[in-house]
């Protein structure tokens, strides 16, 4: 049996974040081929880690710059080990390469982290955002290394796999399109939800480790909510999302309806229940699973380009797509009031979901892609001179200060 080994920045809460999930899907990829998979992590267990032995994965606790890793992957001895962010590509990589040099290394991208902090530094700077910023971004040079150490960098999104190709000039045969995915008895039958008389409120949901949602509540306090409080006085919104810091409970005010709950026991129950998702992102990258999971549970949503890039391609977004705060407020009013244009809504997020997200379309194609590239990795590399030259030069800089820091801590 072939065997995969992830290797996890942190261990998988699929109800916390859009990314937990992620995982969840590519190991469930990964098994339907045949893989055995264990799941290695140098992180913390949380509270809400999932029990991967549910799932058949083995869970194995590993240390950062500790040659007990070496002894480890050694014994495993994986067919292909896939890095979840580049984060974690730095730190084990190298490890990888020397060890178990014939094993498949593919790095699941989770989004564009230099697209995402260059986004942000430019807002905090109150100045639009340029593509030449991407170059300029510290975070780049080291992710876009990462990117061509490895045989194959799973993607998420086109806009996203369109930067690497053009700007990085990165080969189109070292990125995968793979994002998020539903089975067919994810996307619903709109007549077996809660009806848009049924419905009431406006909710927004979202990990506050994540520093976009932040912003976004912030956004949301500070310019839009009053502006639609004021048409529809009797309305309120439930702000949800796990890891909640003081500062964001702080912003609860039962007066303006501005209510903020932490983390939400049940996300799709209390999304279904709710007549709209509001998500002003300012920055960020990626796509956005709250936004996903609002279409599944038949929600409208009013976003901002940011929300729904790549999300959509050529086909009508579920809701509105506003990046002036007054018209997000005017859209969400219009969206809430409707119901003509809030059932049309509706229907246009199942077919978001029917022509862009069905995990049919991807899983055949995807472990085909899986399977030529190991059987032709020599030749694959060779054809990645840059990748093969950085694993040459840079990660011997990498190696030696882990090593340095290992004696350190002895």
């Amino acid at each position: 049996m072939q065997s995969l080994l992830i290797i996890g920045f942190v261990w998988p809460e699929p109800n916390s974040s859009a990314a937990g999930g992620r995982m969840m899907q590519l190991i469930s990829l990964f098994q339907e081929q045949g893989y055995k998979v264990a799941f290695a992590s140098p992180a913390q267990d949380s509270d809400f880690m999932v029990d991967l032995s549910q799932f058949g994965v083995k869970k194995v606790a590993i240390a950062l710059n500790n040659s007990s890793f070496d002894d480890f992957i050694k014994q495993l001895n994986p067919s292909v080990v896939l890095f979840d962010r580049f984060m974690i590509e730095e730190q084990f990589g190298w490890r990888v390469a020397e060890n178990c040099p014939d094993a498949l290394r593919i790095l699941d991208t989770e989004d564009l982290h230099c697209l995402r902090l260059s986004r942000q530094k430019a807002f905090k700077e109150k100045r639009t955002f340029e593509i030449c910023d991407l170059l300029t971004e510290e975070v780049a040079k080291r992710e876009i290394a990462s990117i061509l150490r490895c045989d194959l960098s799973l993607m998420i999104s086109e806009y996203e796999m369109e930067l690497l190709t053009t700007v990085f000039k990165i080969d189109h045969s070292l990125l995968y399109y793979l994002p998020l995915l539903l089975g067919s008895n994810e996307i619903p039958n709109l007549n077996e939800l809660p009806s848009f008389e049924e419905r009431t409120d406006f909710v927004f949901i979202g990990n506050f480790y994540h520093e976009p949602n932040w912003n976004a509540v912030q956004y949301l306090k500070e310019s839009i909510w009053l502006q639609i409080k004021k048409q529809l006085p009797e309305a309120v919104l439930n702000i949800y999302g796990a890891y909640p810091s003081q500062k964001v409970l702080q912003l609860n005010n039962l007066k303006e309806g501005f209510l903020v709950h932490g983390r939400a026991e049940n996300a799709q129950e209390v999304v279904q229940k709710t007549r709209m998702v509001l998500a002003p992102l300012r920055f960020g990258a990626g796509i956005k699973g709250k936004l996903l999971e609002a279409m599944q549970c038949g929600t409208p949503s009013v976003t901002t380009s940011i929300g729904a890039e790549s999300m959509h391609g050529e086909l009508p977004w579920s809701g509105f797509i506003e990046d002036n705060s007054q018209s997000f407020a005017e859209k969400a009013v219009q969206l809430y009031q409707d119901k003509n244009t809030w059932m049309k809504a509706q229907k246009n997020g199942i077919a978001i979901m029917t022509q862009r997200y069905l995990r049919r379309l991807f899983e055949d194609d995807f472990a085909t892609q899986i399977e030529f590239l190991a059987s032709n990795i020599k030749q694959h590399r060779l054809n990645n001179f840059m990748g093969e030259l950085l694993q040459h030069h840079t990660l011997k800089s990498t190696k030696y200060m882990s090593k340095w820091i290992e004696e350190k801590n002895r």
